[in-house]
């Protein structure tokens, strides 16, 4: 029955995120689009540097989060009321330190603007109250809307989808109508990005007191409480190097860009990265579903499931990178040029990297296991990918320029995420050897390569249209997603057993639906 229920739950997470992220992907390259026409590339450049200043200061959350959803698992399998309410009030407390810290050290960097935006030839009121709306936006996290870790751990994270992606759809909506049809459309931008966040977080906490009426916070309880559960500080301590290097890898990359370029550049890069996270955003939606179910099923401690379900989601992370790397490599340039104009393409050697990029991104499956198994102890390796991605980045910038940058990028995700971190779960998760591991990584590769050789000559034999218009791309994308599908699937569910049971299980759910 436990694992129906999970089942059912993961796949009601993974249908409501996907809605909302067809909603949203849509909604965000027309909001860019828009944006860069009317207000330009410059201010498009600087509102995602402050973002990416907004993501510095959340630094000071250490990974708290984290470690809150890795202790909450046990008691939620339990149904303990008591010490998920002690454990939320711990959180709640943590995050009122935080937030007092991130206020001061914003406060710091604003003093630093002039220098910061020393080469825009835009008015620093831009960037103070950019980063000023987002910060109260992020603050209200830590204030508010911390308590829906409960909902994620017991996964109903679909509840929190409905309330933040569905307000976040109404918000740009919202948006794209102030920049197009009133003057200072930039204004009430912000003043819709302030006003959304509250009304977000109003309804957030109405759809948690619903859930858990019993869900009842003393923050002065916090230090108290906080002796009882001394794992969270223990993991919080290992998580928060995790969170310099998780920030490294999606954060510096458009700073140090703006470091050696312009923001206009950081703005084209931008949309690419737009590209690219939304494809990462639709993997997230399918998988992230599933994390609270894996956490569920560590718990459990049935060693040969977990292996067993492991070898299904690498097998499935794999071939569904695979397909979304196809679909990148073969549509990328065309889809730039038809959307903002062909002044905004990159050259292809940043797309092949870029490519590698998402690839690493997408295939990192082990990440489920380690947070669900609580192994945060290597610290150190998430030191090294921090420095290697941003010395390598700076480094190879400065020789290379955006290519370095990415390369820098490239080179800490192989080394660390995809090298090191399934050797990592395989010594002090499984306690076995990581030879199987190897054999089966350069399986995938070799029905990946085939994938890729057949559908590409297959392609280009059979079709090869010009594209010069939306419709055009949009069949160009049917011909070349579906030719991958074809001829990848059949190769993968000959060789590879663990694919075969994925779908199987997907199959026969919907099956017993019915």
């Amino acid at each position: 029955m436990a694992g129906s229920s999970r089942a059912v739950r993961s796949i009601k997470n993974v249908q409501i995120a996907l809605f909302f992220y067809v909603v949203n992907l849509i909604l965000q390259f027309f909001s860019r689009k828009i944006f860069l026409n009317y207000l330009g590339a410059e201010i498009l450049g600087l509102n995602s540097t402050a973002q990416n200043l907004i993501g510095f200061l959340n630094l000071a959350e250490l990974g708290i989060g984290s470690a809150i959803a890795f202790t909450l698992y046990k008691p939620i399998y339990q149904r303990d009321i008591q010490s998920i309410n002690e454990i939320v009030t711990i959180q709640g407390w943590f995050y009122r330190k935080v937030a007092g810290i991130i206020i001061i050290a914003a406060c710091t960097l604003m003093y630093f603007f002039p220098m910061i935006f020393a080469k825009t030839q835009l008015s620093l009121w831009y960037a103070y109250s950019s980063f000023i709306v987002l910060l109260i936006s992020a603050l209200l996290s830590y204030y508010v809307n911390y308590k829906q870790i409960v909902l994620v751990a017991d996964q109903k994270e679909y509840k929190v989808t409905l309330c933040v992606q569905g307000g976040k759809v109404l918000k740009v909506i919202l948006q794209i109508i102030a920049i197009l049809f009133l003057a200072n459309g930039y204004l009430f931008w912000l003043a819709i990005e302030l006003l959304m966040s509250f009304v977000i977080a109003y309804f957030l906490n109405l759809t948690i007191r619903k859930e858990y009426p019993w869900l009842v916070i003393s923050i002065v309880e916090g230090k108290r409480l906080n002796k009882k559960y001394p794992q969270i500080i223990k993991k919080t301590k290992q998580l928060f190097i995790h969170q310099i290097s998780a920030f490294a890898l999606s954060q510096t990359s458009p700073l140090i860009i703006f470091a050696y370029t312009s923001l206009t550049l950081v703005a084209i890069y931008g949309n690419y990265m737009l590209i690219i996270s939304g494809i990462l955003l639709l993997v997230k939606s399918l998988f992230r579903g599933m994390s609270a179910g894996i956490g569920s099923l560590v718990a459990e401690a049935n060693k040969n499931k977990i292996k067993s379900f492991y070898w299904e989601c690498v097998a499935v992370h794999f071939w569904t990178a695979s397909v979304l790397c196809f679909g990148l490599f073969m549509l990328t340039r065309s889809f730039i040029i038809l959307w903002i104009g062909e002044e905004y393409v990159l050259s292809q050697s940043s797309l092949y990297l870029l490519l590698i990029y998402t690839f690493l991104v997408i295939t990192r499956a082990s990440d489920y296991f380690i947070s669900a198994y609580g192994l945060f102890q290597d610290v150190w390796a998430a030191l090294v990918e921090a420095i290697l991605n941003i010395g390598c980045s700076i480094f190879f910038g400065f020789y290379w320029g955006l290519n370095g940058i990415i390369l820098g990028v490239v080179l800490s995700l192989f080394l660390i995420i995809f090298c090191w971190k399934p050797y990592f779960l395989f010594k002090y998760g499984f306690r076995e050897s990581i030879k199987e591991y190897i054999l089966k990584c350069v399986k995938y590769m070799l029905l990946i390569a085939l994938s890729f050789i057949f559908s590409y000559y297959s392609y280009h034999y059979f079709f090869s249209i010009e594209v010069n218009h939306f419709i055009w791309w949009i069949i160009k994308m049917c011909l070349c997603m579906g030719i991958y599908i074809v001829i990848s699937i059949p190769l993968f569910l000959l060789f590879d057993l663990n694919l075969r049971h994925f779908f199987s299980r997907i199959i026969l759910f919907f099956r017993r639906k019915k």
